[in-house]
């Protein structure tokens, strides 16, 4: 069961932090946590925090002077003044009860988030259930090459930026917005990116018409003096603009009458290449350095969203085409007998059709995707789906679903995904497992994409990777 957010407003939040000198965070470990915790650390604020996963951000945080504690303790908050807290920790959490009984102000992640960026000027907002990461990445790439020194604050670790966040002027902020539990409801944005909406996150949204009436009341944070840029290629997206208010900017690849397209596409062992059409005139020209079709519409979106803003065409394109891609988003890691290794965060039917496809493209002999399911009802609400969307690959293998958040009450099981691709799938029970399949499986000229949004990961130090 998730923490709920709180909805204090950026004004009651400067309020309630008026006067406090230390902030702690409660899964300071997560890639928005931890941003945000190094942020308020450089803002003045005295900052520590919990996790119970010793990894790579930990040691960095530790490493920039802040407290890390590895188990969730009520004496954790001792000599801090509020808590910030990620929706995923327990309602049961001893430092989230703690800090509930001795009045310490709690704070949920997107609610101070939407604080943090009210300092900002000119704030865009990436959403939609797929691509956020990537195209808050390729903005980031985009206003940087054009000289405009943004804020950014991701949920992947992008290289130009030296993490998942970089801070520069008051001018730019540039944040993903998550849509689960509606925690981008709590944002500030002056401008609004929509990628995208289909079914997801089913323990929260219950039918389409919940998740667009969401993604319309996001899109009217903006304002009416705001604008939005929308995928006007994706019919719930069309749904969603109906009723917004402020300026609507579309892109897309086939709706003919788009402000901005993408025209004369070519693809080279899956990188594709196009030109931008913005209002009827042809002003740039990307070639992508990362592969999938998906990825025109997240350098559609990211164009139009830097050049609305003024930013010269030519350096943005040129920022677009050196995004060679975020952190765990085919991210290739190294090569084990003879085959090429990749890792990739894609948890949801689309995003495996649309990767796996994307690699289709790129050449090789063979490809084997081993994947990870995320949560228990995403798996059982969205089965058939994943089945279709995995048979793409020539070989597949199946862990064990990671459970998150849940606990398993639906009968769905890895074991029964694998059944439903058929004799090319096969689940494994561990780790160990995994990669003793690939080292055994793998050959010169193949592919291996390891992909989910749990602990996935965990595969690779595993693998003898050169």
């Amino acid at each position: 069961m998730a923490t709920p957010n709180t909805h204090y407003g950026a004004e009651n939040i400067a309020r309630m932090l008026s006067g406090a000198r230390g902030i702690f965070f409660s899964g300071i470990g997560g890639v928005n946590m931890s941003s945000l915790a190094l942020i308020s650390k450089l803002r003045g604020f005295t900052v520590g925090g919990s996790d119970t996963s010793v990894t790579d951000v930990t040691r960095s945080l530790e490493a920039s002077g802040i407290t890390v504690f590895h188990a969730h303790d009520a004496a954790n908050l001792e000599g801090y003044d509020a808590m910030v807290y990620t929706v995923a920790i327990s309602p049961d959490n001893p430092e989230y009860k703690a800090a509930l009984m001795s009045g310490i102000p709690c704070i949920s992640r997107a609610d101070y988030l939407g604080y943090v960026m009210t300092g900002y000027k000119n704030r865009l907002g990436v959403s939609g259930m797929h691509g956020k990461s990537t195209c808050t990445s390729m903005c980031a790439l985009a206003y940087m090459e054009a000289c405009a020194d943004p804020t950014v604050l991701s949920g992947a670790r992008l290289d130009a930026m030296g993490g998942a966040y970089r801070i520069g002027k008051d001018e730019f902020f540039i944040f993903e917005a998550c849509e689960y539990m509606d925690s981008f409801l709590d944002f500030n944005p002056t401008t609004a990116i929509i990628l995208n909406i289909e079914m997801d996150h089913v323990d929260y949204f219950k039918s389409m018409a919940q998740i667009r009436r969401s993604y319309s009341n996001f899109a009217a944070l903006t304002g009416t003096q705001g604008s939005c840029i929308y995928n006007s290629d994706d019919e719930n997206v069309r749904l969603v603009m109906l009723s917004y208010g402020g300026k609507p900017i579309s892109f897309a690849v086939n709706d003919e009458n788009a402000d901005y397209r993408a025209v004369n596409v070519s693809v080279r062992r899956g990188r594709p290449s196009f030109d931008v059409c913005a209002f009827g005139d042809i002003v740039a020209h990307i070639d992508l350095s990362v592969c999938g079709n998906h990825n025109i519409y997240n350098a559609l979106a990211a164009f139009a969203a830097a050049h609305t803003a003024g930013l010269d065409p030519t350096l943005i394109a040129r920022g677009l085409s050196r995004f060679t891609g975020a952190s765990r988003r085919m991210e290739y890691k190294g090569s084990v007998s003879g085959a090429d290794v990749y890792d990739d965060y894609g948890h949801h039917p689309t995003e495996v059709s649309a990767t796996l496809d994307g690699f289709k493209q790129m050449g090789y002999n063979r490809m084997i995707c081993v994947f990870q399911p995320h949560t228990y009802s995403r798996t059982a609400e969205l089965f058939s789906d994943f089945a279709s969307a995995l048979n793409v690959a020539d070989e597949v293998v199946v862990a064990e679903i990671y459970a998150a958040r849940e606990v398993d009450n639906l009968g769905v099981s890895s074991q029964k995904l694998a059944a439903a691709i058929g004799k090319k799938a096969v689940a494994l029970p561990s780790f160990e497992a995994i990669a003793e399949y690939i080292s055994k499986n793998a050959r010169e000229g193949d592919l291996v994409v390891v992909m989910g949004a749990g602990d996935i990961y965990k595969v690779f130090p595993l693998l003898d990777l050169k």
